[in-house]
């Protein structure tokens, strides 16, 4: 047998269907938002593409998603929202109409009727219309027939019914039942709580199933009729009325188009979706003619086709095989059910379709089942090839039944059939062996897999329960004792792991599962099972000496961290004493990141030095944890070592750059260093790649632009340069870190803009309480820690 290729087939069903699927959504949500765009175009007069601006307005201004906003406009005009009008969301230019909001109910109904209205069949805008809008209200099934020029019912689709159960109501004659005449005498739906009168028969799933008959209408003619029926009797209330009446509209609307398929032989359909493993009924050719509509007035009773007889249908088995029927396991192991237009076995099951239609074609032939336990037949597929956009890998246990008038069935198991898979687990598991002892005779009889398992040849003779402590490792023998008693004495099934030294003096590990064989209470032997488990203890043995190491590299972690933290803490403490200086007055705050984990190198410094100038700097080193934090301490330590020297701020930065490349982990850090001398109230400050200063002068706040160094560690010898910048007294100077303002979806330039406007609304309160309202309300969601200095001179 040959396995077919899936070259040229095209994507298979999996990859149409989830395409075909995300189009049909996307053309539903299309439909209901330009049915909401023509009833605003309509109410306020206005061309389509204003109704559309509108649309999208009232969606901004209700904070409502345009599908959901499109679906209370639409349920608003055709009168099915329950709720009470909102006040009305106005929005220039054009005045909007009240918008009446809808309940989440009403607005997965409008949803559902969007749906249906974009099918391309009856029956599939009955599916949509149960599964959207009926299935929430308790409904099981729903019918729909189109009224033909004689006044017959035909029905034209249907969803939650058999097929046997559909081909019996396939045709209704004018004369019956009553309540379907009721309804196309005077269009009033009939409502039947508790199920049809007696002697009364209407489809639905029990006689007191509850039932509602309504009129289908289109262009203000009844064009056919729809029943909606319950599993058990309902109270059909005024609101549950409503809500079928408005989706029944819809559904007077959906009769246009083509009927949904029916099948001839619904009793094997209906058998087929009763089976809990795949099923396919397979035509081996199409039909020579469709069937035929009545050409004369059908008779009094419900029929199962059409009234006119048709000519023998032939088919030819040698036409490529077609799909007309998967049940709902089928459906899933094939990842969608084949399109209306093409359902071809070759896009079904590209990989296997020539070999099904050979076997469907010889079962044809013989009339006899064909079964084969794998199709493709090879099992070596790589793990690239299991499961794909062109069906399943495998089809397990196959079994293709001749059906007669040129159909076949088809029965296999999907490679992920827990039930199956569980079998060919256990059929792998060569280390098993089966083994019983008896007791009156002294026989043993161990499996083909036992003298392997013991290591020993079919020539020597099989080793009884009872005879196993020779081969047990002398530390088990305690264990084989318990398991023993169990079985003699208790009478009770019993396991254990036992170590087999072997004839090489090999060990292995093996597990002993046993039950005693009892004839009137007396034990008369053992049966049970031995396994390998030696490959297992092997990887048990490896995991914990795992485990033991990941929990000494997670306390060494834990250490590394803990210190980090307590180092940060000591260097940076997140809530300082207001300091004062002769001139200025310093607030600062420090706040950790998100997250404890992630302990960082933010760092700040306010330090009056022997010559009367006070260093304010700011820096933050690259990265989180234990390298950072050591990085922080060290430029932090040297910068307030070399401040002493008196050197100008563009020296000190040189030379951290120097300490930088030297420091232990080779760290990156940007930083800014300025040097005040309240004799002048100068400023003279420099920076590497660090964030612009911020002065607040007047309640109006500007950056001040830094030189254009690099930062800290990057290159050796690098010459930085220095501004000098005079400050008046009242100003603010804010020092910052990144974590302030950074967010992840915005430009640096809008963070700056946000602190800048902030901080100008801030400018009047006093250092401490700026920097703690700062951090309180800053823009930045990175989650990083941060540092903000206030420097108010006085």
């Amino acid at each position: 047998m040959t396995t077919s290729a899936a070259g040229p087939e095209g994507p298979g069903i999996s990859g149409l269907s989830a395409e075909n699927r995300r189009l049909r959504a996307e053309l539903t949500r299309r439909h209901l938002i330009d049915l909401a765009t023509g009833v605003l175009a309509a109410q306020l007069g206005a061309s389509p593409t204003d109704a559309a601006e509108h649309l999208a307005a009232l969606s901004h201004a209700t904070g409502l998603g345009v599908e959901d906003l499109s679906a209370d406009i639409v349920n608003g005009v055709a009168g099915l929202s329950g709720s009470e009008p909102a006040a009305a969301v106005r929005t220039e230019p054009a005045p909007a109409a009240p918008v009446v909001f809808s309940t989440t109910d009403e607005r997965r109904a409008r949803r559902a009727a969007a749906a249906a209205e974009t099918t391309d069949t009856v029956g599939e805008a009955a599916h949509a219309l149960l599964e959207g809008g009926l299935v929430p209200l308790g409904v099981e099934c729903l019918w729909l027939w189109r009224r033909d020029a004689w006044g017959c019912l035909r029905l034209a689709g249907h969803a939650g019914v058999g097929a046997a159960e559909a081909a019996a109501w396939q045709w209704i004659p004018p004369a019956a039942p009553p309540a379907f005449r009721a309804v196309l005498a005077d269009g009033a739906p009939v409502w039947l709580d508790d199920g049809p009168e007696a002697g009364e028969v209407l489809p639905g799933p029990a006689r007191r199933s509850a039932r509602a008959v309504l009129a289908l209408r289109s262009r203000g003619t009844t064009v056919g009729l729809a029943l909606v029926a319950w599993p058990g009797p309902v109270v059909l209330d005024a609101a549950l009325r409503r809500a079928l009446v408005g989706l029944m509209d819809v559904a007077g609307t959906v009769l246009d188009a083509a009927d949904a398929l029916s099948s001839d032989v619904p009793g094997l359909v209906d058998v087929l979706d009763a089976l809990a493993h795949p099923a396919m009924l397979l035509r081996l050719a199409p039909p020579t003619s469709p069937p035929t509509p009545p050409t004369t007035a059908p008779s009094t009773a419900p029929q199962t086709s059409s009234p006119t007889s048709t000519a023998p249908q032939t088919s030819s088995p040698t036409s490529p095989p077609t799909v007309e029927h998967l049940n709902e396991y089928a459906v899933a192991a094939l990842g969608g059910a084949p399109p209306a237009e093409d359902r071809s076995l070759a896009l079904a099951l590209p990989r296997v379709h020539a070999d099904l239609a050979h076997l469907a074609r010889r079962a044809h032939r013989t009339a006899r089942t064909q079964r084969v336990t794998r199709l493709p037949a090879s099992a070596s597929m790589g793990p690239e090839e299991q499961v794909d956009d062109e069906g399943p890998a495998a089809l397990l246990d196959v079994r293709v039944l001749p059906a007669g008038d040129g159909r076949a069935v088809v029965l296999w198991h999907a490679a992920t059939d827990p039930g199956l898979a569980s079998e060919r687990a256990v059929s792998r598991l060569q280390s098993v062996a089966l083994f019983q002892d008896s007791l009156t005779d002294g026989g043993t009889v161990w499996s083909e897999q036992a003298y392997a398992l013991f290591g020993r040849t079919r020539d020597e003779p099989p080793v009884p329960l009872l005879g196993l402590r020779g081969l047990v490792h002398p530390e088990d023998g305690e264990a084989l004792t318990d398991l023993l008693k169990a079985l003699t004495e208790r009478r009770t099934g019993a396991q254990t792991v036992l170590r087999i030294i072997l004839g090489d003096g090999t060990v292995r590990h093996v597990r002993v599962a046993a039950e005693p064989l009892l004839d009137a209470g007396t034990v008369t032997g053992f049966a049970g099972v031995y396994q390998d488990v030696s490959a297992s203890r092997r990887v048990e043995a490896a995991l914990n000496a795992t485990f033991d190491q990941l929990t000494a590299v997670r306390t060494r972690a834990e250490l590394r961290h803990q210190i980090a933290l307590q180092l940060q803490q000591a260097i940076v403490p997140e809530v300082p004493d207001l300091q004062e200086f002769p001139g200025l007055v310093v607030a600062a705050r420090y706040r950790p990141a998100a997250e404890e984990y992630r302990v960082g190198g933010d760092w700040y410094d306010v330090q009056p030095l022997p010559s009367g100038k006070i260093l304010v700097a700011v820096g933050d080193v690259a990265g989180h944890g234990i390298e950072s934090v050591t990085g922080m301490v060290a430029l932090h330590n040297a910068q307030r070592g070399l401040a002493c020297t008196g050197e100008s701020p563009r020296r000190l930065m040189e030379w951290l750059n120097e300490v930088t490349l030297r420091t232990s982990g080779y760290p990156t850090a940007t930083a800014v260093c300025a040097l005040y001398d309240p004799a002048d109230r100068g400023l003279v400050w420099s920076s590497a790649g660090h964030l612009p200063l911020l002065l607040v002068r007047d309640g109006e706040a500007r950056l001040l632009d830094p030189p254009q160094d690099i930062l800290l560690g990057a290159v050796p010898s690098y010459v930085y340069q220095e501004r000098r910048t005079s400050l008046r007294p009242g100003d603010t100077l804010l020092l910052y870190t990144d974590g302030l303002i950074e967010r992840r979806h915005d430009g640096l330039d809008d963070g700056l803009a946000r602190l800048a406007a902030q901080a100008a609304l801030l400018s009047g309160y006093p250092p401490n309480e700026q920097v703690t309202r700062l951090l309180d309300t800053a823009g930045g969601d990175t989650d990083d820690d941060t540092s903000v200095v206030a420097v108010l001179v006085r």
